[in-house]
């Protein structure tokens, strides 16, 4: 098919966009050959046109379906390129919380900038041992590879981790470190691991500093070795660092650091130990101040030089090396700070007592002058002599800065030495995996011999990884037998070539450095002559002649020539060095001794970043005379020397690469930059894996997954038995182009786009199968539905009509009956209308003939009253007309008169105008005039008299001043008495008025009492009535109360019972985990009982270390098949003298515990020691007192008494030979514990050598008591005497009491009977009566009863001191373990170690208490089976006391042969007890317990066959009173059943059968034990049968714990068996056939869900299950058991799949989620069948079957996400988000989860409280009860088979 078709209506391309890279778009119409734009919609919606490229005429990338989109592995893509690439690491790192994605070969690792819980000993334990492509992709899945290849190729592996600064490099090979240290472990060397993570502290402070784009950027890179044994465990690691950045030292950019270490000796300046350095702040400095940044936000360089100071303790730097580190780094600051002043243009100097100057050459050890001397001159050596030439000032700095950097070179060299030294490997190393930690491609504004140099390396490891790749492509071609095809990928030979060739770059910066006058410019000039125009990679800028660019891999870069020559050179001085190797100091000319020997990579010098290697592969031999010219090398050769031994590392391994991406340049979590993402792609490598895979045929599939995927487009005759000819011929009907695919053995091979296309036709068809389905099941529904509602509609119409009609006669009969009421309505309506109408009629003419009347009435009267109107009217009138008329007359006179009066005016006003007018108006003004002087000559003489007047007044008025003046003084004298008098009145007015305030409120008070008096009254007349009211309601409310107290009364009662209830259930709880807490101590005990034994049969070979070996699991299986040893298998016997060598963290807990069981211990023997020493007491004055009484007993019994001398001297030499052991073992502690934690002061050392001590003063008293049993028995020797036979009858009294059991004392009693009984013949051969006889033979019984007391006591001696010796060699392994834990709580922080001494001494006293507890308990069982035993032996002595009464009679003892005594015998009735000989005691176990088949002979046998026969066993020992048997049988038997679990532990049918006896063995104990509590169900033949003389709870206990081991170690196997079943069963294999088609997957290629031959499937697992049950159930294993068995089962099953289901996204899907209830549900009916459903199990499934659920429900709207959280209660938050994240769409038609969704459901989860672990834990074992159940069987009926072997015992 031609990619063109593919370009469609609604097709979704990639087109390029400025800001986000590449953006989508969707085909709005067909694309036809020849067009030149493309109509696109974008997914915002807008509309555009893309214009296609008029040459190339390419067409823009296809979109992958979208069920492709967010693969774990990038080749699972159909369309492989740039875009696709980038939105896959988005989606998975956005959406999905995904970091790792596979890239073929490659893991393209994303920063996340947040702590993810992803790393856990959980994880690591799920990914070990599995396939790359089974899991989802993580740094552990590499790391597992690497692994695996090692030990399945024998070949060394290296993991290449390169990227950006920030990426994550150096995380991500502490991860991969982690893994090995994990699954590996280590072999002689304990936490390899952790000794090379602590390096990185001072690694870090002395290689990293702050960069612009991080503050903790590594500037050198390591390639760490981890070595491996034959076993493949770690025994140690070597780091070789490369590309150290020197020139970092003394030249730092703007906004940059110097190296950490620098700021950090600033930062403890102030330390005491440092005041000799004499340092200050870091902007004194000048190699620290040129940033201008000394702080980085967030750290705290004094705490940071504390942890560099502790690392290097660990690594064994001593405090004085430290020290002297320090001083150098010191002397290097203060070196910057030398000046330099110039003579002239040539030379100059340093000034006198330049102060810095004087700092280094003081911290240095060196002359001043000398030094200074050196700084501003240098020596010339011609052929003939030496010239000593002075420098500049420009010279001389630069001299400097070469010297610094030379020796900080050097002692970053010194300290890679020393930590490699730490890590350093005692054992042959067989193998190794390296991890190489290097920066990727780098390119900046400007970029200078740095850059150039780690582009150059990039170049050539982006080399070695195209190789690789296209070796890995073509090894897949011949292997599948494809015709192989040159692929063209990008080969960066050229630009190598250019670079490293003859006549390259390097070669001609060497050659212009030996030039004479050599330069920058000059070199420039050469590069352009020899390559511009010749090489295509190498081109000149257009601005710049001093700058030039080479194309390389992953982008143009523009390298600057200044400074290339300077730091090629890299001149440092020889006299310079050689005045430093003159140095007093001692650590500074170490740091150059090594110049004078070959120079390795290690000790090159470059001025970028030094390339350091601590040796080569393949070390070069040492010529002579080559040590002067080596140090002459310059910078780039031996730059390239060291890349080329590091490529011939990693050629001679197998790589495998992680690629670690910088999402974003500002650290926030999450967050994508598609444009630093892009750039980075281009640059690692990972676009050019994807070229060369989609340059070929990169999507594959095997024929099996493919017949699978794309069944649906084969028709039934084109399948055929022959699966590859099947898919030949469907492949040749669908693409037609054959070029497009390839058939090979296995698999199909196809070109880019095919997938997407087969996906296309194969989504088509099922698009048309839905439509056709939908169709038919529509129009099936349509039609249903027509005819239910056609046949509905006939049901209507029927009950309508007939309805209808019912209601029409209904009609008709009440129309009939309305006519007939309305006939006589109407008749009474029209009657009744007919009156009313007859009466209105009447009443109308009355009032209206009335009405007339009044109406003419009323007319009469108004015409009379008319009448008297008018005529006053009219009078009214005429007189108004009267008025009228006089008005005018008088109007007419006034206008007369007035007309007249004018004229009279007018002529007045004539005659005034006239002169006799004037005249007399003139007559009249001088009169007034006259009369005007007169009046003021009056006013004058008025105002001359006023003037007297005034004069007189002011004499008065003088005379009145003086006389008020007088005035005013009495007055202002009475004035101030009438105040005085005022202020009296004032207070006497203000008493008056408080008199009067008094009074009022007195009669207020008076008027309020009374009226109180009266509101009282009536308040209490008021309260009576109320009173009276309310006791009346008071007594409803009584009895209303007494209901309620009855009702609550019955509340409380059932709340009680809930709470009641609630806390049993609580209690239940709190047992069930106390006993898991005592469940697991005892199968630490019981492993650390085994590793007690393994080290007792290796104790020999402590000192040597055994030659380790390794089993490695196949790689299919899981590592989980084994506890402790994860994906290697080690024999416990090589392994446990290492372990108990290691100091392991992990283990402290442990120790705590052991050390607790040791101290009960100690208490214990110190118990026993005082039992023992009272004891021997007791037996000291019996033997004085036997010694006094036999001195004159002659020497008859000699030959036992030698006999017994034998027997005391082998005990003497024993006890000589036991303390010579433990004073062995004392020196030995001693001698080969550590220091710091053996010291005599030491608390763990006093511990031990205290119970050492008691030890030895308890054999010392052994010792004595020997001694004085044989000086006793040798005086009795002497003393004996024969004519002292019975007359002392307490002699033989004494021996009685000696017995200790009623055993001895009964076959005591036979003896003398049988003494008695000889002839008496015989007797009278002595004397006549036979009393010397018989007091010989008594007393030679009595010897041989002390011997046989002595030789019990012997043994007793001897398993006593067996068990000292025992518990003395656990002391000394738990004061091991025990001085290992104290050692490392010293190296805790002081609040820590107070912590955990806390919490020590909580546990010791709880410990303590708890034994304490145990030890009243079992004094308490002594109690009262003492005075049990004490009855019994009461009454037995009893009986001998009368039996010897009677013996001593002479005449009786005479007769009594006479009369024998007749013992009567019972019927043959057997009494369910089997008898057998000591010595058969151990032919018992091994016939019926060692050598017992379960699969042979046991199978016929009655269920517990041999718990039964064991415990008749035990019943007559019990009969026997014999307490030694029984103790040897019970502890016979247990250690039996312990070897034959060790031997045959791993066979689920051994560990079935003894779980089963040994539980009917304990149930036997208990059910004939006696107690009421178990005879409850006995039958009455049976009560009869219960033990009668000993009481063996405490066996009981030692059996539960027993058979709980069983039972943990019967989980173990189980899960072993079932671990490899259960993902293939429940998850990978589909049981529903077709629901869930395979997806196309990448180069790492998954387990296959189609089940294979040898594949397992759900069946498997039911048909284990099935044989799980019967062999439990034909062992006869009690039912309650069976059923804990089987929910630890389902817990295992339900476990294991939601963790891998968890960890694999293929398997988050609908269809999966389908199949997995399907699996349940066949689960659950097995537990049906199986009658198990009460058992639990299936609620150990809950989590698992929430997980499906998830997986299907509906996940959208809020709704559904309220439902999911109410719905998964059994899962915890993290693993529904992790669901949800993981959710992948298989099929087009399902929908991914949003994001804003999840968002949802984290905010809704925000408040549970739950774990945060996300895995549940698989090896968590549930506490196992034994619940009792009696049996029904009688002991008497048991027939032993001859098959068992035991015929020497026999039925009682």
């Amino acid at each position: 098919m031609a990619a063109s078709e593919l370009y469609t209506k609604y097709a979704r391309v990639w087109i390029p966009d400025p800001e986000e890279v590449w953006k989508s778009a969707e085909l709005l119409k067909d694309y036809k050959p020849g067009d030149k734009v493309l109509q696109l919609r974008l997914e915002e919606g807008k509309d555009l046109e893309y214009s296609l490229d008029p040459k190339t005429k390419e067409l823009p990338p296809l979109r992958n379906p979208d069920i492709l989109v967010g693969e774990n592995d990038l080749t699972a893509l159909s369309y492989l390129h740039e875009p696709a690439v980038l939105h896959n690491l988005k989606v998975r790192f956005i959406d999905s919380k995904l970091i790792y994605t596979y890239c073929g070969i490659v893991l393209v690792a994303i920063n996340p900038y947040e702590q993810l819980p992803i790393y856990g000993e959980d994880i690591i334990n799920a990914y070990s041992g599995q396939n790359m492509g089974d899991m989802d992709p993580h740094i552990f899945a590499v790391a597992e590879e690497a692994y695996k290849q090692m030990a399945r190729d024998e070949r060394n592996q290296s993991i290449i981790v390169s990227g950006e600064s920030g990426a994550g490099k150096t995380v991500s090979a502490k991860y991969a470190m982690r893994y090995f240290a994990t699954v590996s472990g280590s072999a002689s060397e304990a936490n390899v691991e952790e000794k090379v993570l602590a390096s990185n502290p001072i690694m870090e402070s002395i290689g990293n500093a702050k960069t612009t784009r991080n503050d903790n950027s590594s500037r050198f890179g390591k390639y760490i070795e981890i070595g491996f044994d034959k076993r493949y465990r770690i025994i140690g690691a070597n780091m070789r660092t490369y590309l150290l950045e020197k020139s970092r030292v003394v030249f730092q950019a703007e906004e940059e650091r110097n190296y950490h270490i620098f700021y950090q000796l600033c930062a403890s300046a102030a330390l005491p130990e440092f005041k000799t350095l004499r340092l200050g702040n870091a902007n004194y400095f000048h190699y620290t101040k040129q940033g201008g940044s000394p702080v980085i936000d967030g750290v705290d360089d004094a705490k940071e030089m504390v942890n560099t100071r502790q690392a290097c303790t660990l690594l064994g730097i001593s405090d004085s090396y430290q020290m002297g580190i320090f001083r150098i780094l010191a002397g290097i600051l203060h070196l910057g700070n030398v000046e330099f002043a110039s003579r002239d243009s040539d030379s100059c100097t340093v000034p006198p007592k330049h102060e810095p100057l004087t700092i280094f050459c003081d911290l240095m050890g060196v002359e001043y002058e000398e030094m200074a001397h050196w700084l501003c001159h240098r020596k010339l050596a011609t052929a003939t002599e030496t010239y000593i030439k002075p420098i500049s000032k420009l010279h001389a700095i630069n001299a400097r800065d070469a010297l610094a950097k030379h020796i900080y070179a050097n002692l970053f060299n010194w300290i890679v030495d020393h930590v490699n030294k730490a890590l350093h490997a005692t054992v042959k190393q067989h193998s190794f995996i390296g991890v190489l930690d290097i920066y990727g491609f780098e390119t900046f504004e400007i970029n200078s011999f740095e850059q150039f140099c780690i582009n150059y390396a990039n170049e050539k490891l982006q080399q070695q990884f195209n190789m690789h790749v296209f070796k890995l492509e073509q090894e897949e071609y011949m292997k599948e037998q494809i015709p192989w095809t040159l692929i063209d990928f990008y080969d960066n030979q050229p630009c190598i070539n250019l670079i490293e060739a003859k006549m390259g770059v390097l070669d001609l910066l060497d050659e212009e450095c030996k030039m004479p006058k050599g330069s920058d410019d000059s070199w420039a000039q050469k590069l352009y002559n020899t390559h511009l125009n010749k090489c295509a990679l190498f081109e000149k800028p257009r601005m710049s002649n001093k700058a030039f660019i080479i194309k390389h891999f992953a982008d143009k870069v523009e390298y600057q020539c200044e400074g290339f020559l300077e730091k090629n050179k890299d001149t440092v001085y020889e006299e310079q060095i050689r005045v430093l190797k003159s140095s007093k100091f001692k650590l500074l000319p170490e740091l150059f001794q090594d110049e004078e020997k070959v120079l390795s990579p290690t000790s090159a010098a470059p001025s970028g970043r030094v390339p350091l290697t601590r040796m080569p592969v393949k070390p070069a031999k040492a010529r002579p005379g080559q040590a002067s010219k080596e140090h002459k090398k310059t910078v780039g050769l031996q730059f390239r020397n060291s890349l080329h031994l590091l490529m011939e590392t990693l050629n001679a391994t197998t790589p495998h690469y992680v690629r670690c991406i910088k999402p974003n340049d500002f650290k926030f979590p999450f967050t994508f930059d598609e444009k630093r993402a892009v750039q980075q792609l281009r640059a690692c490598g990972v676009l050019e894996t994807i070229r060369i895979s989609a340059a070929g045929f990169p999507s594959r599939w095997t024929y099996q997954e493919f017949f699978s995927r794309y069944r649906v487009l084969m028709k039934q005759r084109d399948v055929l038995g022959d699966r590859k000819q099947t898919c030949k011929n469907v492949l040749e009907k669908l693409i037609q182009d054959k070029d497009k695919y390839q058939f090979g053995k296995t698999k199909i091979f196809f070109r880019a786009g095919q997938v997407a296309y087969l996906e296309k036709i194969r989504a088509d068809k099922l698009r048309a199968a839905c439509i056709r389905i939908q169709k038919t099941i529509r129009g099936w529904l349509m039609r249903k539905k027509y005819m239910r509602m056609r046949k509905a509609a006939i049901t209507i119409q029927r009950h309508v009509r007939g309805y209808q009609a019912r209601c029409y006669a209904k009609f008709l009969r009440r129309t009939r009956a309305a006519i007939t009421i309305q006939k006589f309505q109407r008749m009474y309506v029209v009657r009744k209308r007919y009156q009313c109408m007859r009466d209105a009629t009447i009443a109308l003419q009355a009032l209206l003939r009335g009405y007339m009347v009044r109406n003419r009435y009323q007319m009469m009267l108004r015409e009379h009253k008319s009448v008297v109107i008018q005529k006053h009217v009219r009078g009214w009138l005429a007189r108004r007309r009267y008025g009228r008329t006089l008005r005018a007359i008088v109007y007419l006179q006034c206008c007369y008169r007035r007309m007249m009066a004018k004229r009279e005016l007018k002529k007045l006003k004539i005659e005034a105008r006239s002169v006799e007018r004037y005249k007399k108006l003139h007559i009249g003004l001088e009169n007034k005039i006259m009369q005007l002087q007169r009046k003021i000559d009056e006013q004058n003489k008025e105002y001359k008299s006023l003037l007297e007047k005034m004069n007189s007044l002011e004499v008065t008025y003088t005379t009145e001043t003086e006389k008020l003046r007088s005035d005013v003084e009495r007055l202002r004298l009475s004035e101030e008495e009438a105040r005085n008098a005022t202020n009296r009145v004032l207070s006497l007015q203000e008493e008056i008025a408080k008199l009067r305030r008094e009074l009022h409120q007195t009669q207020a008070e008076k008027k309020s009492i009374e009226e109180r008096a009266d509101k009282y009254k009536h308040e209490t007349e008021q309260l009576v009535s109320e009173l009276k009211e309310q006791n009346s309601l008071l007594k409803t409310e009584k009895e209303e109360l007494n209901r309620r107290i009855h009702d609550q009364a019955r509340e409380i009662t059932e709340s009680m019972e809930r709470k009641l209830v609630e806390e049993t259930k609580q209690l239940e709880l709190d047992l069930n985990d106390e006993r898991l807490r005592y469940q697991n101590l005892l199968n630490e005990f019981s492993r650390l009982e085994e590793r007690y034994d393994d080290l007792k049969d290796e104790m020999n070979l402590m000192v040597s270390i055994p030659k380790p070996g390794h089993k490695r699991t196949d790689s299919t299986h899981s590592s989980n098949e084994s506890e402790y040893t994860f994906s290697s298998e080690i024999t416990e016997a090589e392994d446990l003298p290492l372990r108990m060598e290691e100091p392991s963290e992990k283990k402290a807990a442990l120790d705590m515990s052991l050390f607790l069981k040791l101290q009960k211990r100690v208490s214990e023997l110190e118990q026993e020691k005082q039992s023992l020493q009272d004891e021997l007491d007791r037996k000291e004055e019996q033997a004085l007192r036997a010694k006094a009484k036999e001195e004159e007993r002659p020497p008859i019994r000699g030959a036992e008494l030698e006999y017994e001398s034998l027997k005391r001297q082998e005990l003497e030499s024993e006890n000589k030979k036991l303390k010579n052991e433990l004073n062995e073992l004392q020196k030995a502690l001693t001698e080969t514990r550590a220091p710091e934690v053996t010291a005599p002061g030491a608390p763990a050392y006093r511990v031990l050598l205290d119970q050492l001590t008691s030890v030895s003063e308890e054999l010392e008293v052994r010792k004595e008591e020997v001694l004085i049993l044989r000086s006793q028995l040798v005086s009795q020797k002497e003393a004996i005497q024969p004519k002292h036979t019975m007359t002392d009858a307490t002699i033989l009294l004494e021996d009685v009491q000696k017995m200790k059991d009623k055993g001895e004392i009964a076959q005591a009693y036979i003896g003398l009977k049988e003494t008695n009984r000889q002839s008496p013949q015989d007797c009278h051969m002595l004397n006549e009566d036979g009393e010397l006889w018989l007091a010989y033979e008594g007393l030679k019984q009595a010897n041989r009863l002390l011997e046989s007391q002595l030789q019990s006591q012997r043994k007793s001696h001897e398993n006593e001191l067996e068990s000292l010796r025992g518990e003395i060699q656990s002391l000394k392994e738990e004061n091991n373990r025990q001085q290992q834990l104290l050692a490392q709580n010293l190296q805790l922080p002081p609040e820590a170690r107070i912590e955990a001494s806390l919490q020590h001494e909580i546990t010791r006293l709880t410990n303590e208490n708890l034994d304490l507890m145990e030890q009243l308990e079992k004094q308490d069982k002594t109690v009262r089976k003492l005075k049990k035993q004490l009855k019994v032996f009461a009454k037995k002595i009893g009986e001998l006391e009368v039996g010897q009464m009677e013996n001593i009679s002479p005449g009786q003892i005479i007769d009594e042969p006479i009369r024998p005594v007749n013992i009567p015998r019972k019927e043959k009735d057997f009494q369910g007890m089997l008898e057998y000989k000591k010595e058969d005691e151990q032919k018992l176990v091994k016939n019926l317990i060692l050598e017992l088949k379960p699969r042979g002979v046991a199978v016929n046998l009655i269920p517990g066959l041999p718990a039964y026969i064991l415990f008749m066993c035990v019943r007559h020992a019990d009969y026997l009173n014999d307490d030694q048997k029984v103790r040897s049988l019970l502890t016979s038997t247990i250690n039996g059943i312990k070897k034959v679990l060790k031997k045959r532990g791993d066979d689920f049918e051994t560990v079935s059968f003894w779980l089963s006896n040994t539980c009917r063995f304990l149930h036997c104990l208990k059910q004939y034990s006696g107690e009421e509590g178990f005879m409850k169900h006995n039958t009455p033949r049976q009560n009869e049968h219960c033990l009668t003389n000993f009481d063996l709870a405490e066996y009981r206990q030692v059996l539960s714990d027993l058979a709980i081991q069983i039972y943990q170690q019967l989980v173990r196997v189980l899960e072993n068996i079932l671990q490899p079943m259960i993902v293939s069963g429940m998850l990978e294999h589909e049981t529903i056939q077709g629901v869930s088609g395979v997806k196309p997957t990448g180069l790492r290629k998954r387990t296959s869900s189609i089940a294979d031959e040898g594949t397992y499937t759900l069946d498997s697992i039911i048909r284990q299950l099935n044989s799980f049950h019967s062999v439990m159930c034909q062992h006869g294993m009690d039912p309650e058991l069976i059923k804990q068995v089987v929910k630890q089962m389902f817990y295992i099953i339900g476990a294991v799949t939601l963790n891998n289901l968890l960890l694999r996204k293929d398997m988050c899907s609908w269809s999966k989620g389908m199949q997995i209830r399907y699996n349940v549900s066949q689960l659950e009916e097995w537990l049906r069948d199986k009658n198990l459903m009460n058992s639990g199990a299936k609620e150990t499934l809950e989590p698992l079957i929430q997980a499906a659920q998830l997986l299907q429900v509906k996940k959208k709207t809020d709704e559904d996400a309220e439902a999911i959280c109410s719905m998964c209660n059994a899962l915890t938050t993290a693993q529904i988000v992790k669901v949800l994240n993981l959710y992948t769409p298989v099929n087009e038609f399902e929908e991914r989860v949003l994001v804003s969704f999840i968002r949802t459901i984290q905010v809704r989860l925000r408040d549970r409280k739950d774990s945060p672990q996300l895995l549940m834990d698989a090896k968590h074992i549930f506490p196992v009860t034994f619940p009792f159940n009696p049996s029904s069987l009688a002991l008497e009926t048991i027939q032993i088979p001859a098959s068992l072997g035991l015929g020497f015992i026999s039925r009682v």
